[in-house]
């Protein structure tokens, strides 16, 4: 291998060769007892999907976060299952490589069990999702076992759960007391033993992460949970820098995509403005 190949180009090189060509549930509880970590993104539409996908991403999240990001809302909690389905459709025609999990969204698997299994069943048919993820803990375990029966993966979800926004009343870090960080302990075995195959471990302290992630053999995810989860997942959106008004102490942005867009469209504005676009190579004789 030539020497002007760069570390991190070797490592990519490495990555590509080890990692199977299309990545499954198994594959990511197989990462966990590896020591390799799991990269997670979300993605919203076609596009997106393409881009995240051909960079790498072991995940692709269609989050009920397109309520925020897509759609402009306050909270997830508006967001519809013919919304995920669709945005779930999108994505999945920009992949070949990720794992593609699909929100449920609010209200579509807290009625009944029987009721989540429709639900679950049409983002797997009609969207063709790889896998759903429900946020809750002892409460949906029920929910969870009669999805997973049925064949279709799942992905569970605790420590600030979105659509629970109006019950917890902020976003603030969850289980800082003893308490609760017990019960989200026990809420996390219980998700272990009704069968998911990872668990997101969102905005809770990462000593804690890192305890349930020690105890659990399947991988976890953390956004705002530290180190110590087996992986890590961000809004696209905001990890490229396309939403500045959103800045919590766990966000990194990797790139200032909002400014390259704004000087863009000025420059396209100039151009037309100026009679420079289209010049005669851009034109039809």
């Amino acid at each position: 291998m030539s020497s002007q190949i760069s570390k991190k180009s070797e490592s990519t090189l490495v990555h590509s060769i080890l990692t199977p060509l299309k990545v499954t549930t198994q594959t990511v509880v197989e990462m966990k007892q590896s020591g390799e970590k799991i990269s997670m993104l979300t993605a919203y539409d076609f596009t997106m999907a393409r881009i995240v996908d051909t960079a790498g991403i072991d995940i692709l999240l269609v989050g009920d976060s397109a309520s925020n990001v897509m759609a402009g809302n306050d909270t997830t909690v508006p967001i519809t299952l013919e919304h995920m389905i669709y945005h779930t459709q999108c994505v999945v025609r920009g992949v070949d490589r990720a794992l593609v999990i699909a929100d449920m969204p609010f209200m579509s698997y807290q009625v009944t069990p029987k009721e989540a299994l429709t639900n679950a069943g049409r983002l797997m048919k009609e969207a063709g999702a790889h896998a759903v993820k429900l946020e809750g803990g002892r409460t949906i375990t029920d929910t969870v076992k009669k999805i997973i029966d049925a064949g279709i993966p799942v992905m569970g979800h605790l420590g600030l759960t979105p659509q629970s926004i109006y019950q917890f009343g902020t976003y603030k870090v969850r289980a800082k007391d003893r308490t609760e960080a017990d019960q989200l302990i026990e809420d996390a075995l219980k998700l272990q033993e009704a069968g998911v195959f990872a668990l997101v471990l969102e905005k809770i302290p990462s000593v804690l992460a890192a305890k349930v992630t020690k105890q659990l053999q399947i991988p976890t995810i953390g956004i705002g949970a530290g180190q110590g989860c087996d992986g890590q997942v961000l809004v696209v959106h905001d990890m490229l820098g396309m939403n500045k008004h959103f800045s919590p102490r766990f966000l990194r942005r990797y790139a200032d995509v909002e400014l390259v867009m704004t000087q863009a469209v000025q420059q396209y504005i100039e151009d037309v403005k100026n009679k420079d676009f289209p010049n005669e190579n851009e034109q039809y004789a």
